[in-house]
């Protein structure tokens, strides 16, 4: 789900027309994810994609997969054809 908050970079005149409002994520663990607190990602949807990042480094990079390409990851794992 993804969720709105108005821009920080927002006018505060009061006027409407100066408001942007930005989606803000809804991250959340990966179910598969380790639970002692080492090896977790998170995932969110985006618009058409899947993102997935570190939950140890919530500002780095964000992978992008379709949900064809993440079917094929998934089988990938799956087939032992990926090292994790």
């Amino acid at each position: 789900m993804t969720t709105w908050r108005k821009s920080s970079r927002s006018g505060t005149s009061g006027n409407q027309s100066d408001c942007v409002e930005v989606a803000a994520l809804t991250w959340r663990e990966a179910s598969r994810s380790n639970t002692s607190g080492g090896d977790c990602v998170e995932v969110a949807p985006l618009s058409g994609t899947i993102g997935v990042r570190d939950s140890k480094d919530p500002q780095g990079p964000v992978l992008e997969f379709t949900p064809v390409e993440m079917a094929a990851l998934f089988e990938r794992v799956r087939a032992g054809l990926v090292a994790l």
